[in-house]
């Protein structure tokens, strides 16, 4: 498996938005996404008002596809446009699930 990490801080009064943002790509990117496996949002206990999420996929291949998708590249414009800067990324190798 492989996947991403990722630091994000909503612009203010868009914290509900950015939620939304996810059930919709749930709903609707998800399904067309082969090899997306689950995602995990933490609002942070140190850092108000800063969001940590980890993405899992298949492979970095699958990943690294779904990057390339221009569908992809649209939904993200969406959801960076309700940031007050871009997300800080870390992606890597899942080496142990239990």
């Amino acid at each position: 498996m492989y996947g991403t990490v990722y630091r994000f801080r909503p612009l203010p009064g868009k914290e509900e938005a950015v939620l939304d943002y996810h059930r919709r790509w749930k709903a609707e990117r998800w399904p067309k996404v082969s090899g997306f496996i689950t995602e995990y949002i933490y609002r942070s206990a140190a850092k108000p008002g800063e969001y940590v999420a980890a993405a899992v996929f298949e492979s970095r291949e699958v990943m690294e596809r779904n990057s390339r998708d221009p569908e992809e590249d649209r939904w993200y414009r969406q959801f960076r446009a309700l940031l007050e800067a871009d997300p800080e990324w870390e992606d890597g190798e899942i080496i142990f699930v239990y």
